[in-house]
């Protein structure tokens, strides 16, 4: 069993249930897993492995999840890494090369930290706009399209995840 830190930054929230479910799927494998805001995340180096997304917005990460990340690229020890970002995406299959689902700079730390996997989930339209440009979007958006996370998607990333966290701790 492994100790791992999910951890995210998120504006509206939805990356918080893409985190969430990692998490829980974490725990069903039987890994011990905690899930914490990337903000408020304990020190990284307390686990045996991370787990770090974020929501993009204008090709970058939030903040938060930049500066976890930022403190990551610090510890010595190379800690097993997963970088997951998620973007409102108004179709099911985001690119995954796109700048503004995957940003390039967290792709070329998550290469130079060694993250075992990076990848882009769909997120959520935000149902309570707070900007111009959210509200465009919601308008422009089919209802149907507003939500294009997938979270049968998420958790066989995470049941992935557990697997490969399970044979290394019995090599």
């Amino acid at each position: 069993m492994s100790h791992v830190l999910v951890s995210y930054g998120t504006k509206h929230g939805a990356t918080a249930e893409i985190a969430e479910r990692i998490g829980a799927t974490l725990r069903e494998q039987g890994h011990d897993a905690v899930v914490a805001p990337a903000g408020e995340a304990p020190d990284p180096a307390a686990f045996d492995a991370v787990v770090l997304g974020s929501a993009v917005y204008m090709g970058r990460w939030r903040r938060d999840a930049r500066a976890l990340l930022k403190r990551l690229s610090r510890q010595d020890g190379g800690l097993p890494l997963w970088l997951f970002s998620s973007g409102p995406g108004a179709d099911d299959t985001p690119d995954p090369g796109s700048r503004w689902m995957h940003p390039t700079k967290v792709r070329k730390a998550g290469e130079r930290l060694g993250a075992r996997d990076q990848v882009v989930f769909g997120g959520r339209i935000p149902p309570e706009p707070g900007n111009f440009m959210e509200r465009s979007m919601l308008k422009k958006t089919p209802e149907d399209k507003r939500d294009a996370r997938d979270f049968e998607a998420i958790g066989a990333w995470a049941r992935g995840i557990a697997e490969e966290l399970r044979r290394a701790s019995n090599a």
